[in-house]
């Protein structure tokens, strides 16, 4: 029986000389393919250990570590669900996730070790370790007891290998369950479609417990078998000093603006450099073109999210990368914008984008409901993202169903009026959310943020939209701030804005 087991595809791809480097960390350290090798194996046999029962989770929610990162290969090495956590999450949440998800095993910092532990137990967890970004933690204390001889647990592809929560910006968090199948079939994709190649050096400077940094950027270095160089958190000037060094860097839209503060970056410092990939939130059409300016490089952006992993991507060769679209569907992936009705919808019109493919998820977490009402007849995923497609076929998001603001019956995309207000002299970036309105039923408040030493007049700001849009799309107020709230992959948390200014017109 063939083994569909994720890790047994990475570990294939390990290169021939398991004594070079596949690792190098931001504080000094080295680690070789044989480490890995051996670390994931002393690690999977101490899960086995343990008698866990098919299918168990394990629960993390540690610093990023070369050592994390191999906690995560071993949990599917041995044949059980890895369940990432987002470390600035605290007790209420934590609490949520450990009695939904119902882990067999929690692994946290020692610095929480008392309250996570405390949930851990009582929500019937056996086994709570620690595990710290200086190499040190019960885990490996206790890992290195255990035999560095593992085999692979023989898996079949429709296997649960992940389970990803939501950030749930609309009630609680969902788990979006992920099988191996879905995994491979998305690095080997993008292997293929970003045309990683054989001496590529990867820039790993995002987090792993999300998508982006976890799947994306870790699955496509291990599956080509390259090397990364590992920030355990993003520093620009480092980045920097390190681009003559890699080929490949994976970055939220956060990160660019932020590099692009840095005067040593130029075409000098990027002349190795292959591939700069952007993902997570909207890319700014400005950012887009300072870099290629500043660089001589085209940001590729593309689209994915925690369902999914990576639905589509602007071409790597055999074809232009628009700033502002996310380029095509993926091969294998079917894509399609439909109206309210179920219609599809003509090119250029904005609708729901549905998905269908390998890399589909298998549904929510014990949520059967949910996961019916997510999926269509005729088995695509409605991912609540809005969007159309151009007469090329190049894919752009317009924003997310539930951001859709509906004033006086008429649809308004807010992403539509944020370009505009974006494009306005002095203004560095803008939100654009709904209101409850006694006589609109909901109008559109700007949320706004001027550049450095720039002075923004909000009612001038209006009065220029007036203009060029229609009066229905006109916002109602506009407030000049100096920060948007985030979450930690850069996406701004526009519920939490329509919660700020839900009462202006009560």
């Amino acid at each position: 029986m063939k083994n569909h087991n994720l890790f047994a595809a990475l570990r294939a791809a390990f290169p021939a000389d398991l004594d070079a480097v596949a690792v190098e960390t931001d504080n000094g350290l080295n680690y070789s393919w044989r480490d890995l090798e051996r670390g994931t194996a002393m690690m999977a046999n101490l899960l086995k250990s343990l008698k866990l029962p098919a299918g168990a989770r394990v629960a993390v929610q540690v610093e990023k570590s070369v050592e994390a990162m191999m906690l995560y290969l071993a949990t599917l090495r041995a044949g059980y669900v890895f369940l990432p956590l987002n470390t600035a999450y605290q007790s209420a949440e934590i609490e949520y996730f450990i009695s939904n998800a119902e882990p067999a095993v929690v692994v946290c910092s020692s610095k929480n070790f008392g309250w996570v532990s405390k949930i851990a137990f009582k929500a019937g967890t056996q086994n709570v370790f620690t595990l710290d970004d200086d190499r040190s933690g019960s885990l490996l204390t206790r890992a290195a007891h255990c035999s560095d001889q593992h085999e692979v647990a023989v898996m079949k592809a429709d296997d649960l290998a992940a389970i990803l929560y939501t950030s749930g910006t609309t009630g609680r968090s969902k788990g979006a369950m992920l099988t191996h199948e879905n995994m491979l079939s998305n690095a080997l994709v993008l292997k293929d479609y970003w045309a990683w190649k054989k001496g590529d050096v990867l820039i790993h400077a995002l987090p792993i417990f999300h998508v982006h940094g976890l799947f994306v950027a870790l699955h496509g270095a291990l599956i080509n078998g390259s090397k990364m160089i590992w920030l355990s958190k993003f520093d620009p000037k480092l980045v920097v000093k390190k681009l003559p060094e890699a080929t490949v860097f994976m970055g939220v839209p956060t990160l660019y603006v932020r590099l692009l503060a840095e005067p040593g970056l130029d075409k000098k410092a990027c002349r190795n450099m292959r591939l700069f990939i952007a993902g997570s939130a909207p890319l700014l059409i400005e950012t887009f073109n300072e870099w290629q300016q500043r660089t001589g490089h085209t940001i590729l952006e593309r689209y994915g999210m925690s369902e999914t992993a990576m639905l589509t991507s602007n071409p790597y060769q055999g074809g232009e990368r628009r700033g502002g679209t996310v380029g095509f569907a993926l091969p294998g992936v079917s894509l399609r914008v439909q109206g309210d009705d179920g219609q599809a919808m003509p090119v250029g019109e904005i609708g729901g984008i549905q998905v269908k493919g390998p890399n589909v998820f298998k549904g929510y977490w014990r949520m059967p409901e949910k996961t019916k009402e997510e999926f269509t007849a005729d088995g695509y995923f409605k991912t609540g993202d809005v969007g159309k497609i151009d007469e090329r076929g190049y894919i752009t998001i317009v924003g997310r169903s539930k951001d859709l603001i509906i004033s006086g019956g008429y649809n308004v995309y807010p992403a539509e009026i944020e370009g505009y207000i974006n494009d306005m002299p002095g203004v560095a970036e803008s939100a654009l959310v709904g209101v409850p309105h006694p006589d609109f039923g909901e109008v559109g408040v700007a949320i706004v943020i001027a550049k450095p030493g720039v002075t923004l007049d909000a009612a001038k700001m209006v009065t220029a939209l007036k203009g060029k849009l229609a009066n229905f799309k006109i916002p109602k107020q506009c407030y000049v701030v100096n920060a948007l709230p985030r979450n930690t992959m850069g996406k701004v948390q526009k519920n939490l804005l329509r919660d700020q200014y839900k009462n202006l017109f009560a």
